[in-house]
This record gives structure tokens, C-alpha cells and sequence, in this order.
């Protein structure tokens, strides 16, 4: 069967170890019952480990090559097999309003807008799991005080437990990447509210950690303007990197009565 030749443009990078292969597909089963969906599944490494777990699973693959290799390699799937761009998807259709895991060998190049796109349906994604660059999946499991802290840490921490798993060496891929990768797993936590709004959250987190080197006082003037009093509470003397996912949401939670205040 002649196989399919990665391509760069698409962030590419074919598992060969089959025992890591069966280590991710293995990390869904965290949360049971539901069913799958694996984004940008190639040729299948993963997907065959997936298929035994008898459970709905679909697949998402935007490569027309990897689409009409895995038609003919796993005919089970073949009404299963969605032929589009993740970042694209409504995902509430994808299983009838169904919730589902998320799992696969992530495009390298999209990783993080795929981790964006699962937070807008977190109420459907109860699990996602996969490999993707080391750098990126410390940051999703970073805590407060690290260099590697950042925006995806607390967005995603906000909403979801993530446990780093194992890492990756470059070897076992076709063809090897330039940096090592990681597994990880995000599983949803008990919050249904921050208690905040949640798109000024998000605008806090953004604006600060855009000048993270900067104290809020100095980060945060884009929302709060230079002159508001706000700015001379003590709080405002810290760096983004430093406070917690509950901070933030008091941070946000203060700027929204003073920009009321203030209107």
C-alpha cells in the first residue's frame, strides 16, 4: 500500500512507535463511554488503537491523500471519516449535541488554535488528550511563578485539570521534527462559572500577558486607561506570571467596577 508522504505546509509529522501510539490512545479512556473525536489522523497510528475501544469514534483530516489512504486501510470507518478543517467545524454537530473526548496527534502548527477552539466548546469536551510540542503542553500545565506561565496556562487551567504525561523524543516520527513533543491530558473541573465576566477575563489575561514583563499597573492601561485609581492598589505592582487563575478572575472582577464606575 503505497503511504502517505508528509507534508510541511500541514505541520506533518507521522508516529512510528507503535507502543506510543497505543500509550495515547489509551489516554481517553480517562473518560469512558462517550464518544471520540481524533483530529488529524494520517495514516492511522493512532486510529487503530482507538477502533478496538468499541466506541463512536470519528475522525477529522483535511489531507485528501490521508483521507483516501485511511478509506482503504480501515473500511469501518468509512462513514465516520469527516474530510475538513478542525478550526473550521461546528462541533456541536459533529456527534447530535453529543458530548465527546478529543484526542490526536495534533498539527504542530495549529496546536494552540486547536486548544482555543476547545475552550469555545468546553461544555462538549469533558476530555481532551493528545501529543503536541513540548514547549506548548508546559505551558498549558505551567503554574504561577514560571517563565512558561502564560495565556494558555490559565485559560485552559481555568476550565480543565491538565496533567502532563510523558514526553516525546523527535526519532520516533516520520519526519522527525526540530523539538521534542508531550502528551497531556485536560479533564474538565467542577467550574460551570467563573464568576467574572468572561470576555473581559479574557481581555485581562491577553493584555497583560502581551507585555509580561511589565507590572499590571504598566500592562493593564489599554483597558483601564493611565489615570485610573484603581492602578495604585498594591496588587497592580506584580507581574501577570505571577498570580493564580483565582487572581485573575478578582483582578477582572475589579476592573469591570471600575470601568462601571468610571463610564
Amino acid at each position: 500500500m503505497q503511504k502517505v508522504k508528509p507534508k510541511k505546509f500541514l505541520g506533518q509529522h507521522f508516529l512510528k512507535d507503535l507502543k506510543i501510539a497505543q500509550n495515547i490512545a489509551d489516554t481517553v479512556d480517562a473518560v469512558p463511554d462517550i464518544p471520540i473525536l481524533e483530529v488529524g489522523p494520517g495514516m492511522g497510528v493512532l486510529t487503530q488503537f482507538l477502533l478496538p475501544k468499541k466506541r463512536l469514534l470519528k475522525v477529522v483530516e483535511l489531507d485528501y491523500e490521508s483521507v483516501d489512504y485511511l478509506r482503504r486501510e480501515y473500511p469501518e470507518l468509512e462513514d465516520h471519516i469527516i474530510q475538513d478543517d478542525f478550526l473550521k467545524m461546528h462541533l456541536n454537530r459533529t456527534f447530535d449535541g453529543q458530548p465527546f473526548v478529543l484526542t490526536g496527534n495534533y498539527p504542530y502548527n495549529i496546536s494552540s488554535q486547536i486548544f482555543f477552539k476547545m475552550l469555545d466548546y468546553k461544555n462538549l469536551i469533558p476530555c481532551c488528550t493528545g501529543m503536541i510540542q513540548k514547549e506548548v503542553a508546559e505551558r498549558i500545565a505551567a503554574k504561577p511563578g514560571s517563565k512558561t506561565y502564560g495565556i494558555l496556562s490559565i485559560l485552559i487551567q481555568a476550565w480543565y485539570n491538565v496533567e502532563y504525561l510523558f514526553t516525546v523524543e523527535p526519532g520516533v516520527f516520520n519526519p522527525p521534527p526540530k523539538v521534542k513533543s508531550a502528551v497531556i491530558r485536560m479533564t474538565r473541573n467542577d467550574v460551570t462559572t467563573l464568576g467574572c465576566d468572561e470576555a473581559l477575563f479574557k481581555r485581562v489575561v491577553k493584555t497583560t500577558f502581551n507585555q509580561r514583563r511589565k507590572t499590571l499597573r504598566n500592562s493593564i492601561k489599554p483597558i483601564l486607561g493611565k489615570d485610573s485609581s484603581l492602578l495604585q492598589d498594591e496588587l497592580f505592582n506584580k507581574r501577570p506570571e505571577q498570580l493564580s487563575v483565582e487572581q485573575f478572575i478578582e483582578l477582572t472582577n475589579r476592573v469591570f467596577n471600575q470601568l462601571k464606575i468610571e463610564s
